[in-house]
């Protein structure tokens, strides 16, 4: 397909994946005055009620993959664990942002790995293993204490397992399904970031200042834009950004989670070539949104103001908070001056499910955080 072709307001945008990310991404489309639809394995996905029509289908599915880039202009995605011969077969008959070779590097965690070590990128001491025994010989190899991560799929801290030895290995290997897996050593950190950058067809690139991250369980629970952290690190996380979009030649968007190291290095942590939970702040704290921008350049249209123009915070809101007596005290965040609730649409709340977020924004990046903070312990109230 035309990798250079621009999709002005008015033509159809494809988006593989109906979570909370392609809601929201639809809504900016929308905005714009472009129609949306979507595929999703979930007949009641979020996306389905905001989207001009919605596909219901398994990821594998190639065939209903191909119709859905029969009727679009452009297609892009909101999860990266889409197969790659779906991705091909929509890639056939539509140009799809970003492409298959970004996803192919990105959704298996040990071509991720060795991708960054090809191209020079900073990471933290890592193993492949895809036996119990060359588990239990990298753990030993990087020190005892590591993570082990499936290849591929797991996400918000699914997935994974922490082990402090080699003594450690067959829980592992059986916890994860006996699957091959990366085995990284656990580090240092001082703090974790992220970088959004957004890269067009025609070569434009705009970076977003990093956002700081708190997690939880694994879990981001909170996040911060821009983070609190000195220039020179965010110059270099920047940079680090920006170069790797244009070595992978994304198109749309890409995160890069880094850790800064308490002796000061920046290392990257992992990889995400669409909209991220950590810049959901963007939608109140600058010019131009995560998802906005995730639209113009998947059209590849000029690229909006990454300015921030007011700090802001988000924190996740899990089902947890639903399952509590009584649910969640929506009327008590409304009436908060500052604060916005964001909620997906989901159907049904699970432990652990991302339900939707609190935004808040304040005069400085303390003031937005205890603010946004402030507002999840009023909404459980």
């Amino acid at each position: 397909m035309n990798d250079t072709k621009t999709v002005l307001p008015g033509g159809t945008i494809g988006i593989l994946g109906g979570g909370q990310l392609g809601r929201m991404m639809a809504l900016a489309a929308r905005t714009l005055g472009f129609q949306v639809q979507a595929l999703d394995p979930d007949p009641a996905c979020p996306a389905r009620w905001v989207v001009d029509q919605c596909y219901t289908a398994d990821f594998e599915d190639a065939e209903e993959a191909r119709r859905l880039a029969r009727a679009s202009d452009v297609v892009t995605l909101e999860i990266e664990k889409i197969p790659l011969a779906s991705l091909r077969a929509v890639a056939q008959h539509a140009p799809l942002r970003p492409s298959p070779d970004v996803l192919e590097v990105v959704q298996h965690r040990g071509r991720q790995r060795a991708w960054l070590a090809k191209h020079g990128f900073p990471q933290g001491p890592w193993k492949q293993a895809d036996t119990e025994e060359a588990l239990a010989a990298a753990i030993t190899e990087l020190g005892g204490r590591c993570f082990v991560k499936v290849t591929e799929g797991g996400y918000d801290g699914r997935g994974q397992y922490q082990v402090k030895s080699p003594a450690e290995a067959p829980q592992a290997w059986r916890a994860l399904g006996q699957l091959p897996v990366v085995v990284e050593a656990a580090l240092d950190l001082e703090s974790e970031l992220s970088v959004l950058v957004a890269r067009a067809p025609n070569g434009e690139v705009a970076v977003y200042p990093p956002a700081y991250n708190h997690h939880e369980e694994r879990i981001l629970d909170w996040s911060l834009l821009p983070g609190n952290v000195p220039p020179k690190v965010a110059a270099q996380a920047s940079d680090i950004a920006r170069t790797m979009s244009t070595v992978l030649k994304v198109e749309g968007l890409l995160v890069v989670e880094l850790f800064l190291l308490k002796d000061g290095r920046l290392l990257v942590n992992e990889l995400a070539p669409r909209p991220h939970n950590s810049f959901h702040a963007t939608e109140v704290a600058c010019l131009t949104s995560q998802f906005e921008q995730a639209v113009r350049a998947v059209c590849n249209l000029p690229l909006g103001s990454v300015e921030v123009v007011r700090p802001a915070a988000i924190v996740n809101l899990l089902g947890d908070l639903w399952l509590r007596e009584g649910g969640p005290r929506f009327e008590h965040v409304l009436a908060m001056p500052g604060v916005r609730l964001h909620l997906y649409g989901k159907r049904e709340a699970r432990r652990g499910r991302k339900m939707g977020h609190l935004s808040a924004v304040g005069n400085t990046p303390e003031e937005a955080v205890a603010r946004v903070k402030a507002a999840r312990e009023a909404l459980g109230a």
